[in-house]
């Protein structure tokens, strides 16, 4: 049946920022179809109610709480998966962001941070992670990357230029990487996560991102996930380099910050 295509049993994945959001609704997803999952994020309670939910799967969850902006932290994740699980199969590099800024606040310093955060870790954790993979085989890496990766907006200079850099590493490592591993990504848009209550819960600006996606509503979570899944599982098995956009059909930012002429 086609639906086998999508399962993951025997297989591990190590999921970053686990513990709201898309990377909660992913390791949970991933779980769903049959794989063990260690998630990490910087809150401990997050991560134990996302792993009572892999539990309810019927899968194991190792937690693992940390400043995933210390690459140490990162790398750490493979082992972990290693010495818990005795493999590694599947990275999601879901951990990212940067708080939008007028140009003038955009520092050098500000912009290495976002980088840093968006795409030197994801490389870091790739890393280690691949040796670990070759040895079963090879593996699948999923990088969640963002809209503004592609379109242009004021204020978004460091987190657009973060992620449409991590889109590029996606397309560069997959080449690196092939034919063993297949890596790819998903660019989301506006998706109803933490990192966006201050907007949603704004009835205006609420508004304003729902009539700027095509779609005239947000993404949940669990939308990104089956894309994660889709990706990571043999259902996705001739996809690799490819950033798969997974954005209501938007086209320009759904939130306007109205930075106004310099």
């Amino acid at each position: 049946m086609i639906l086998d295509l999508f399962r993951l049993d025997g297989k591990v994945a190590v999921i970053t920022g686990a513990g709201r959001g898309i990377g909660a609704a992913s390791a949970v997803a991933l779980a769903e179809c049959g794989a063990d999952v260690v998630i990490a994020s910087r809150t401990q309670r997050d991560l134990d109610a996302v792993g009572d939910l892999v539990a309810a799967t019927g899968r194991r969850a190792l937690t693992v709480a940390g400043d995933l902006s210390d690459l140490d932290v990162v790398r750490s994740l493979a082992a972990e998966a290693q010495r818990e699980f005795g493999r590694l199969d599947i990275v999601v590099n879901n951990v990212g962001g940067a708080i939008p800024l007028p140009f003038f606040d955009t520092t050098p310093e500000y912009l290495e941070e976002a980088f840093h955060f968006n795409v030197t870790t994801a490389h870091a954790l790739n890393l280690v992670a691949v040796p670990l993979m070759l040895e079963h085989g090879g593996g699948a890496i999923v990088n969640i990357s963002s809209v503004m990766g592609r379109v242009a907006g004021r204020g978004y200079g460091a987190y657009g230029a973060a992620k449409a850099a991590l889109s590029h590493y996606t397309r560069l490592v997959a080449k690196d990487l092939a034919p063993r591993i297949r890596v790819n990504a998903i660019p989301a848009g506006s998706t109803a996560t933490s990192a966006l209550e201050i907007v949603t819960s704004t009835p205006e600006l609420k508004s304003m991102m729902e009539e700027l996606t095509p779609l005239h509503r947000i993404a949940d979570p669990e939308e990104i996930a089956a894309g994660v899944v889709y990706l990571a599982s043999p259902a996705g098995a001739f996809l690799t380099g490819k950033v798969l956009e997974i954005d209501g059909g938007t086209d320009v930012p759904s939130l306007d910050f109205g930075l106004p002429d310099l």
